[in-house]
């Protein structure tokens, strides 16, 4: 009888090395200071209670998504190869 115990399977691993790219790219950036600056501005006009302006900062979040991805699909964000999950064996 052989002893199967001692065999290791190697699907639970994690990767061997960790991506290089954590998201510091220009499309990661720009994504997250410009939600921000919005998100903190609609929480200001919340507080003056200036309904107008509360839109204006929704707006500034949903132009800092759609262009975030339009950076990335233009080549500005982190390519597949740089995931985890392409990495992954």
């Amino acid at each position: 009888m052989t002893d199967s115990s001692a065999q290791v399977d190697a699907s639970y691993l994690p990767p061997s090395a960790p991506p290089s790219n954590h998201g510091h790219t220009l499309a990661a950036w720009f994504t997250t200071i410009v939600v921000v600056v919005g998100s903190v501005l609609a929480g200001v006009a919340m507080c003056v209670s200036a309904n107008w302006l509360i839109w204006v900062g929704a707006a500034i979040v949903v132009v800092g998504l759609v262009g975030g991805k339009v950076l990335s699909v233009a080549g500005y964000g982190q390519s597949a190869g740089d995931s985890n999950a392409a990495t992954s064996h």
